[in-house]
This record gives C-alpha cells, sequence and structure tokens, in this order.
C-alpha cells in the first residue's frame, strides 16, 4: 500500500504553539468511574515529551467514551496520569471551545502543556465528514488561528473523520507524532512485497470484521497463509464440510454467524491460502479435554495442541507474521494457551510480528518484546479498515495537509 506521511522531522517544530491531538480514550470502571488501564496516555509520552523540548507549548486534545456510554467522562484524570508520565505540572481546562479555553491556550508558556477537556462534549466532533466541510466546523475555526501547526497521533481514532482528525490539518501545517508514525510504519510493512512469506492469524469473536480483512488480502494477493482460530475457524470449517459439533453449530447460529457460511465457501473456492484448526480444547461435561476436529462434542473453548503445532511449524518459516484476535475464551485462564503460545513461537521465529487488539495487547504485556521486530498496535477499528485495504481519513488528512502547506505531490 505505501504510505508516506509528514513527521515531526517534516515541520521541525520550535517555539511554536502546537495543537496535538491523541488518542487518551481509556476503560472505565463502571462503578468507581475510575481509568482501568492507561496505556494508551503512557503510549503517548514520547511525542509530548519531544514537542515541549523543542520548546513548543503543546495544547492536547483528546475523546473518552461516547455520549450517553458510562465513560463518557471528562480529562481530568487522564491529565493527573499525564502530569505523573511526563514529569511535570500539566494543565488543564473544563472546556474544549468556549472563552476559558482560548484564554488558557493564548496565555500558555512554551515548554508548558494543557489539555483540554473531552471533546466528544462538541457535538459537531460527533459527525462524520470529509475535511473541507470539518475545517468550517467551529470546533476549528475557534481554535486553528491559535495555533501554528497540528500534529495527530490519534492512529486508533484514525479511522474516523471528525473534525479533530481531518478539519485541523485543511487548515494548519500538519504531521504525523510518534505513535502515529510508528503505527503506519509497522502497518506498511505488511504491504511490503519484498517480505515474504506473509502469516496472518486471525481469531476472536468479530467474525464479520475478519471476513472483510480475509477478502481483503485474497484479493491484493498480501497473504501467503492464513491461520484460523475462533470463532471465524469455526464459520470456515463449516464451509469445508467438517463438524464442528451441535452445540458449536447452535451458538453460530445464536450470535447470526451461519449466515456467513457461503461467504466464506466462495473464498475458499478463489483458492484462498486458508488453514483451520485440526483439533481443540473443549468443555465436555464440565470438564476439559481435547478433541479432534471432526469429532467435536464438547464446547470449543481454545486450539489444541496439534493445531498449536502446525501453525508453528508454518510461522517458523514467516517474515511477517500478524495476529489479530485471541484463538480462544480468554476470560477463562485455562484457555489462554493457544493465544500465548502462538504469540511466543512468532517472537521466536526471527519474523517481524505484528500484534493487534486488546487481548493480545494484554498476554503482550506480560512477555519481553524484541522492539526491532515487535509491533503491539494501538488501533482497533483502524487497524481493521488498514488490513482490509481501506483509506484510514487522518492519515488522508494529513497527506492532503502536506500537499497544501508543503507542496507534495498527491
Amino acid at each position: 500500500m505505501g504510505v508516506t506521511i509528514p513527521t515531526i522531522e517534516t515541520l521541525d517544530p520550535k517555539d511554536k504553539k502546537v495543537l496535538l491531538r491523541v488518542d487518551f480514550n481509556a476503560p472505565i470502571d463502571p462503578k468507581s468511574g475510575k481509568i482501568i488501564d492507561d496505556s494508551r496516555i503512557r503510549a503517548h509520552v514520547p511525542t509530548i515529551k519531544e514537542l515541549i523540548e523543542r520548546n513548543n507549548a503543546v495544547v492536547i486534545m483528546s475523546h473518552q467514551g461516547r455520549p450517553g456510554s458510562s465513560d463518557f467522562i471528562p480529562l481530568d484524570q487522564h491529565t493527573k496520569l499525564l502530569c505523573k508520565y511526563l514529569g511535570i505540572q500539566v494543565h488543564f481546562v473544563e472546556d474544549v471551545m468556549g472563552p476559558e479555553a482560548r484564554r488558557k491556550i493564548k496565555e500558555l508558556d512554551k515548554g508548558e502543556v494543557l489539555v483540554l477537556d473531552n471533546v466528544r462534549f462538541v457535538s459537531e466532533e460527533i459527525i462524520e465528514a470529509p475535511p473541507e466541510i470539518h475545517a468550517k466546523s467551529y470546533l476549528v475555526r475557534r481554535l486553528a488561528p491559535l495555533f501554528n501547526i497540528y500534529v495527530c497521533d490519534a492512529f486508533a481514532t484514525a479511522h474516523r473523520s471528525q473534525p479533530s482528525l481531518v478539519g485541523f490539518p485543511f487548515v494548519l501545517p500538519s504531521c504525523a507524532g510518534r505513535v502515529m508514525e510508528r503505527e503506519v510504519d509497522a502497518l506498511d510493512k505488511i504491504f511490503n512485497p519484498e517480505l515474504r512469506p506473509k502469516i496472518f492469524i486471525l481469531g476472536g469473536g468479530k467474525v464479520h470484521d475478519t471476513l472483510r480483512i480475509i477478502e481483503h488480502l485474497i484479493k491484493s494477493r498480501v497473504a501467503d497463509r492464513i491461520l484460523l482460530t475462533g470463532l471465524v475457524a469455526q464459520v470456515f470449517m463449516i464451509a469445508r464440510g467438517i463438524n464442528i459439533g451441535k452445540a458449536n453449530i447452535e451458538y453460530l447460529e445464536k450470535r447470526g454467524l451461519l449466515t456467513l457460511v457461503p461467504r466464506a465457501r466462495r473464498l475458499l473456492l478463489m483458492g484462498a491460502p486458508i488453514d483451520t484448526p485440526i483439533d481443540f480444547k473443549t468443555i465436555k461435561d464440565n470438564e476439559v479435554i481435547i478433541e479432534s476436529a471432526g469429532r467435536t462434542e464438547g464446547i470449543i473453548a481454545d486450539v489444541g495442541p496439534a493445531t498449536i503445532k502446525s501453525y508453528s511449524a508454518l510461522i517458523a518459516e514467516a517474515s511477517i507474521v500478524v495476529l489479530r484476535g485471541p484463538t480462544g475464551m480468554m476470560e477463562d485462564p485455562r484457555f489462554r494457551e493457544g493465544t500465548r503460545k502462538l504469540i511466543e513461537v512468532s517472537l521466536a521465529s526471527g519474523a517481524y510480528v505484528i500484534l493487534g487488539g486488546g487481548h493480545l495487547s494484554a498476554i503482550a504485556s506480560e512477555m519481553e518484546l524484541p522492539l526491532d521486530r515487535c509491533h503491539v498496535s494501538t488501533g482497533g477499528g483502524a487497524l481493521l479498515l488498514y488490513l482490509a485495504g481501506e483509506p484510514l481519513p487522518a492519515i488522508e488528512a494529513l497527506r492532503l495537509s502536506a500537499k497544501k502547506f508543503l507542496g507534495w505531490e498527491s
């Protein structure tokens, strides 16, 4: 695919007033209202540090949750955590674009950091529209004149075409922050034709999304092998005529996933290089047992040892390994082995490994990762669309800005 975007080196911002869009969106305990996991906040610290070390005044904009949801809260907690990780005082304003926010932005000195409140408190931020429309939004018109440049570091939200992501690049010189830059660099390796073979290990419960990824991988001939686990593997096994057991068929039917079997069958008829599990860990009569594919009676909970061995042999030859979604019921510790083993084998293979999804990130956080050849993606929906070959609006907006302000070719 090959995506070139302007970076901090491109604009070389010094002594400027910078608007930095990050993604601090964190899981919130519905009972206490407290942040459970601050990994996304920590991820943006290097970008913020670099900008303030260049003597810029940095104003941070982020969202948290959606209107009506229990995690739709202000960013005061996030600011306190950021203060802890930066080791300096970080200012916070209970406003986004009103008089108080604009006053604080104007008064901010070089080397200081200000966090605006939840940008989704502004109703315009919920609207999806092209950059030229969002450039006329009140959010952009009120704030853009107060800044010299805009930096987007919010890869996890890059699939949204909202004013804070695509409106500012239309009116300000713009570039990617370090999180965005690392994501694009890592994911670009997936579409580099010189890196072969490429193996995709796709699992989890988001079968519709995974089918979209598989369809693009087949169409673009990116994948050399697709190793399936989770519910998507069960759909493809039915498409192959393999009996997965009455209990599992009923479960797929309840979730409306049997309707995807014809779509999976068409991909197989197209010659898709897809492998499905040859055995499973199942729950039968309240006991955990190993059952062979085609002779499964229990409820499928994870891939079995023979599948791990078979998949491991293929992974050992890979140059790129992309893992998305767990192999089994991650909420139960008894069924995490498949996911953990395939991550370990991938890391030991010498391939460049890309991990996507919250469950994989959680397991990866317990391991010592080779940073030079492993990338843990912060993106959920953005990663999905990228793998499915669809343009990400926030990235396209940065390229549009480079063309407009830096004279880049389209």
